[in-house]
């Protein structure tokens, strides 16, 4: 029995021991010159005119920032069409998944999710006391008709990533709307949509709709909406996102909100980089393009891949996706395994730039060949 085991509070002791990456100068300059693909970051950064920006506002952080994000905030809810009081910025689109279940769950209480979702979910589940089900996927998609039926009484949230992370896979406009209509009235729908630009530039080249999600919110629905500045908008390392949702319920997560949670830089790097389209524009087509290609390669060399509709690939490798991870590692290159999202032999690989895809394929290369005899040389190995 440790010192503590027994003055922690039960969620604290739940959650189980992170993983905590190595600290030591050694570990950090090899992972320093690794190409990362794994954490589903923006490969080309911020726009210069956030960075402008966020420079500019240097020289005023010895005062504290605007609690309430208030100008950000307004220019969120210009944009999406919504009064300021439906819009809250948080440190994060995390922060307000934790803020809504400290809000909303409680011991007895429980959220829904699907199986191999946002691993955060069960995180700030468990730390406000509650309980997560998952309901079973159906061929790497959300199988809403078992999400429906693990919902009873208990339950106050159900929480959709769309586009679900790690799978990459979408649901349409119509199916969320059908399953809203049919979700009972004590519980809220929390669409998480992390990476809304990217699906909807997928959605528009597919000729399909992807989200109404804001229709619900204007509607008054028991909708919440995440989105983050951290994926297209490429400021990730500034934690920064928004919830749009019914006003009454924000200003519930608003009391349960750290004081200057929102940096003064981050405010200002939101700000420029929300209109800063032509750059969000180059982020979603080098996206798509490089999509296409790593699908191309990584189906070459024998592993199934689930097509996308986020900046990332879900991919089955038919090994022991740790073990595959470690030797892609040693050839230069981080991916994320997914043994801890219940998928042991499958990786998420964030599509990266033109440069640094191929340097995957070919460490991907490398690692089938020695696989076994199930290998194929892939016509970009072939071209060299």
């Amino acid at each position: 029995m440790s010192r503590f085991f027994d003055l922690v509070s039960k969620p604290a002791r739940d959650l189980g021991i992170p993983n905590v990456p190595s600290s030591t100068s050694a570990a950090r300059e090899r992972r320093s010159q690794l190409v990362k693909l794994d954490s589903n970051e923006n490969p080309f950064g911020p726009s210069q005119r956030a960075i402008d920006a966020m420079q500019a506002a240097l020289g005023n952080t010895n005062s504290y920032p605007d609690d309430d994000c208030g100008r950000l905030r307004r220019e969120l809810a210009s944009y999406h069409g919504l009064p300021p009081e439906q819009v809250m910025v948080t440190a994060g689109s995390t922060a307000l998944l934790s803020l809504l279940c400290r809000t909303l769950l409680a011991p007895g209480l429980n959220a829904v999710t699907s199986e191999r979702s946002f691993i955060v979910y069960s995180m700030a589940v468990q730390a406000a006391g509650g309980k997560l089900v998952e309901a079973p996927m159906q061929a790497d998609c959300f199988n809403l008709e078992a999400i429906l039926v693990a919902i009873d009484g208990n339950t106050r949230i159900v929480f959709l990533a769309n586009p679900n992370n790690p799978t990459g896979t979408m649901l349409e406009a119509p199916v969320v709307e059908s399953f809203l209509a049919r979700l009972p009235g004590h519980v809220v729908l929390i669409l998480d949509e992390a990476y809304y630009e990217f699906a909807k530039h997928f959605a528009t080249l597919r000729k399909v709709k992807y989200s109404n999600s804001l229709d619900y919110v204007r509607q008054g629905a028991s909708v919440v909406v995440l989105r983050t500045f951290s994926k297209a908008h490429g400021l990730a390392g500034l934690r920064i996102g928004y919830g749009l949702g019914p006003a009454e319920l924000l200003a519930y997560c608003a009391r349960m909100r750290n004081t200057f949670s929102v940096s003064s830089v981050a405010q200002a790097g939101g700000l420029a980089a929300l209109d800063d389209s032509l750059h969000i524009r180059r982020v979603v087509e080098n996206n798509v393009m490089q999509s296409h290609m790593l699908e191309v390669g990584l189906s070459g060399l024998g592993y199934r891949v689930v097509p996308t509709a986020a900046n990332f690939l879900f991919c089955d490798v038919g090994e022991d996706a740790g073990g595959f991870a470690n030797r892609l590692q040693e050839e230069g290159v981080a991916i994320r395994p997914l043994g801890h999202w219940g998928a042991p032999q499958c990786i998420r690989v964030t599509i990266g730039t033109p440069e640094q895809n191929q340097m995957f394929l070919r460490a991907a290369s490398i690692v089938a060949r020695g696989s076994g005899p199930g290998f194929r040389e892939p016509s970009f190995a072939r071209r060299k």
